[in-house]
């Protein structure tokens, strides 16, 4: 059967139809997608289910039709503007596996549309209706299965918005939860969290900054707990809040379902009424969640907390924040299935760029290595002697960036006052807060690096290729630092490639946020293989032969300028040489995203795979 789409007529006709038996028009939406049957109806307009006819297996898909039912010129534009909103962020966020896949958008018959992948299974909503209420176990599964997708999106500096448990779909392939309509979703500006703006979302579910129009990542957060509380008692939202006594009392319809004090504690923040004492990101409620209940997976992407009062400045007279910070530690076998994963602690100090910007430096402890790779590594510049010879390498402890520096770092100290060269606020191909830097040459860096130096009184700078590739190995002697072989389940490069017995995986064709892949090295490090290139401050060697044993900067006659980066700029500057580049990139095959691998590249090149992190 297939659905007339003319919202006059929906009438049902025979399959191999091609044109409405009513009304006469045409059944192929965009000579491609053919509509079954309604599956829901709202403001903005229907939503059809439908078959694929483009491809020999007809798979089933969603299409969405923009029909509001709003009346008023500027709300059938603001109406428009959210549909067209919600195609631009599924673009973006339908590359993550718990949400769907946008698959079209276009204009048919002066209609919009957006086609996206049908997603298998019951709402959450359907759940509690079929099974009664949830218990503890299953609030804290729920938890640990949406709360990584919930920090994909806010690292897309997306606020969702519409968190209930409608919108919510346990698949059926898998049983894994994902996330679904984002109609409401909101893309966060750094000059949109103070204005007032329009109140969109699921009353219930509401938070109250977001019933006033100033939605924030913690709103998310409350929606989720309220999801949670919902689950819990199967007494609606409205119910489970008293407006005199001005709190919660969800524990009064538990009935016979036993909840521990510690569950009760998360759920009660989740849902904490006052924005500032509300959960701010999803990393927080996760130290929560391994607190109370052990190891578990653990999203420590950089967060975007949003404070009263945003610093604008700096910190250039307090002491940076020192702590320790927990993460897994994966380990793959030669076929890249995961055979280890263990819990990992390392320090990190926290530097305050202002504007609410922070930048995480960990400490990388001193060491002695072997740099290079031996024979039986499997590697392509085995011919030209590129990692050889293995030397032995000993490195002071030194500090390190968590994370390859982000855009939103980027533009925070290229507004910096000037020393030497100009500085693009935003170079990147790939356009987010929380996404690498990339697009910048050496000579860039090195400003940038000196302009951070200047403003924070202390000497950042790139680190030598001995720091580089001992702090990617953090003590192994693998190819990887997981093991004998990548996947692009835990890094981001051209996974149509494969190294070794590895299987092959996604080509995403783009960077992805830092830390999205939620494990580290055991020195704490992320992102280390693929995503972007990263410079470091080394001239390019065709070989290790007479390379330094202290994992200095390797040029000749340096006398540890490298060290001293402000003094020295006007030189650094005028060098020639091309510059070392490592780790690989979301372009590059797995080979080129070991630890031993070197690239070189000229150091005034711009590339959007190439970017960098900082050491001290």
């Amino acid at each position: 059967m297939s659905q007339c789409l003319n919202p006059d007529c929906l009438h049902i006709n025979p399959d191999g139809s091609q044109f409405c038996q009513k009304c006469g028009s045409k059944l192929r939406l965009a000579e491609r997608y053919y509509a079954k049957s309604i599956l829901g109806q709202g403001g903005f307009g229907r939503t059809f289910l439908a078959v694929d006819d483009f491809k020999p297996s007809k798979p089933p898909c969603v299409i969405k039709q923009f029909l509001p039912q709003a009346q008023g010129t500027a709300t059938l534009e603001k109406a428009a503007q959210l549909f067209d909103q919600e195609a631009q962020r599924l673009e973006i966020l339908g590359k993550h596996s718990q949400i769907p896949e946008l698959l079209a958008y276009f204009t048919a018959d002066s209609r919009q549309y957006l086609v996206q992948e049908f997603i298998e299974g019951e709402t959450l909503q359907q759940e509690l209706d079929n099974q009664g209420a949830f218990t503890e176990n299953q609030i804290i599964s729920l938890l640990k299965d949406l709360l990584p997708v919930l920090d994909f999106v806010h690292q897309n500096q997306v606020i969702h918005r519409d968190i209930k448990p409608e919108n919510i779909i346990r698949r059926a392939s898998d049983n894994k939860l994902v996330l679904v309509d984002f109609g409401a979703s909101k893309q966060v500006r750094r000059t949109s969290m103070s204005v007032t703006g329009t109140v969109i979302g699921s009353a219930e579910y509401c938070a109250p900054e977001q019933a006033m129009g100033k939605p924030q990542y913690g709103s998310d957060l409350y929606s989720l707990g309220v999801t949670c509380l919902y689950l819990l008692t199967e007494v609606s939202p409205s119910n489970l809040y008293d407006p005199l006594e001005l709190q919660w009392v969800w524990r009064e319809h538990l009935n016979d379902n036993q909840l521990s004090e510690k569950l009760g504690k998360i759920l009660d923040r989740l849902v904490e009424t006052v924005f500032n004492k509300r959960y701010q990101s999803v990393a927080e409620v996760w130290e929560d969640l391994r607190r109370y209940y052990g190891k578990s997976p653990n999203p420590t992407s950089p967060q975007t907390v949003i404070p009263e009062t945003v610093k604008q400045t700096p910190n250039t007279t307090g002491k940076p924040v020192t702590q320790k910070f927990e993460f897994d530690i994966v380990t793959v076998n030669s076929m890249g299935r995961e055979i280890n994963r263990r819990p990992g602690q390392a320090e990190c100090i926290i530097e305050d760029l202002g504007n609410g910007v922070t930048l995480e430096m960990v400490l990388i402890p001193g060491g002695t290595f072997i740099m290079g790779s031996p024979a039986s590594e499997k590697r392509w510049s085995r011919y030209h002697g590129e990692e050889e010879p293995q030397h032995q390498v000993t490195i002071k402890p030194f500090l390190m960036g968590k994370y390859p520096v982000t855009q939103a770092q980027w533009q925070q100290v290229a507004s910096f006052p000037k020393l030497q060269r100009d500085l693009s606020l935003d170079p990147p191909r790939f356009k987010g807060l929380n996404l690498p830097v990339e697009s910048v040459s050496w000579y860039d860096v090195m400003e940038w690096c000196d302009r951070l130096s200047k403003v924070i009184s202390k000497p950042y700078r790139l680190p030598s290729e001995a720091e580089w590739e001992y702090a990617a190995r953090a003590g192994t002697t693998s190819p990887f630092h997981v093991g004998d072989t990548l996947t692009t389940d835990l890094a981001n490069y051209r996974g149509d490639y494969t190294y070794s017995s590895g299987p092959k995986g996604a080509y995403r064709e783009q960077t992805t946020p830092v830390g999205q892949f939620q494990h580290a090295n055991a020195f704490g490090l992320y992102d280390i293989h693929g995503n972007v290139w990263e410079w470091c401050a080394d001239p390019w060697h065709d070989s290790y032969n007479g390379a330094p044993s202290d994992g200095r900067v390797w040029d000749v006659g340096n006398d540890n300028r490298y060290q001293k980066p402000i003094e020295y700029l006007v030189k650094f500057l005028g060098s020639k040489d091309h510059r070392v580049l490592r780790g690989g990139s979301w372009y590059g095959n797995p080979e080129s995203c070991r630890c031993a691998y070197r690239y070189r590249s000229d150091p005034d090149n711009l590339y959007y795979n190439v970017g960098f992190r900082v050491a001290l």
